[in-house]
């Protein structure tokens, strides 16, 4: 068996206890090295084997999968985050139905849940956004003609752009180009939840020299939006005292 497991956004105290269970009890762990946090490694049973999918090509992470189930093995499949986004598995998972070993899926805390709690953000506050649009520039992998920068800006809604970090100046013109002012509040959260964890609150024109003067160039979140500045909102229907609910009536306007 294969399990799929989902290490959290850094902090080792932050993946499930679904998921540090399958650690625990891993005879062979594959874990992206550059990714997780290697003391959530500290967990593994004596005479677990680990492998660093860092330095691996899918097949080789395949050849290690399928000899630990030819000797009656479970393996842990460590993704940073929750590895439903930019994990990379629906390809693993597809070579595993093809080769006949069942392999299932623990969700994990995402680095823009992570990043919402290092900057005590709510991201969808009523009246200023109601919509996260998670996204990425296109580097080596390119995205889909519809799902550019410009595109998802013109909504105005909250952005999470991953995987872009060292390409903050053109990110800032897509925005703007896409309908963003650049006076929009913007974040920056580098490494969130772990122990260097860095964040900084700009605008979207001043993402790069933000980034540059605290020198991150890499393993950081860029959220967008009026929701960044945690103001100017409504106040929440479900808690309103004039607002009736399932659970509880409305209070007597008198």
């Amino acid at each position: 068996m294969v399990h799929f497991v989902g290490a959290g956004s850094g902090a080792p105290d932050l993946i499930t206890v679904r998921g540090q269970r399958l650690v625990m009890e891993a005879d062979v762990i594959i874990y992206a090295g550059s990714l997780v946090n290697p003391a959530l490694l500290d967990d593994k049973k004596e005479g677990c084997v680990v492998f660093d999918s860092a330095k691996m090509t899918l097949e080789e992470v395949l050849d290690v999968m399928r000899d630990a189930e030819k000797k009656d093995l479970t393996t842990v499949r460590l993704h940073t985050g929750d590895p439903c986004v930019y994990g990379a598995i629906r390809e693993q998972m597809d070579l595993l139905e093809a080769a006949g070993i069942p392999y299932d899926s623990t969700p994990g805390v995402s680095a823009f849940c992570g990043a919402a709690a290092a900057l005590d953000m709510e991201y969808t506050l009523p009246g200023i956004s109601q919509s996260v649009v998670i996204t990425r520039m296109a580097g080596r992998t390119p995205m889909p003609e519809k799902e550019s920068i410009e595109s998802f800006a013109a909504h105005g809604a909250t952005m999470v752009i991953f995987l872009s970090t060292g390409m903050l100046k053109e990110l800032s013109a897509r925005l703007t180009a896409g309908g963003y002012d650049p006076q929009t509040p913007a974040a920056i959260v580098y490494k969130a939840t772990w122990p260097e964890e860095e964040k900084y609150i700009c605008t979207v024109e001043m993402l790069a020299q933000t980034a540059a003067e605290h020198n991150i160039t890499k393993t950081a979140l860029i959220i967008v939006g009026d929701a960044v500045a945690q103001s100017g909102y409504e106040r929440s229907k479900l808690y309103d005292p004039s607002f009736t609910t399932e659970f509880r009536e409305a209070a007597d306007s008198e």
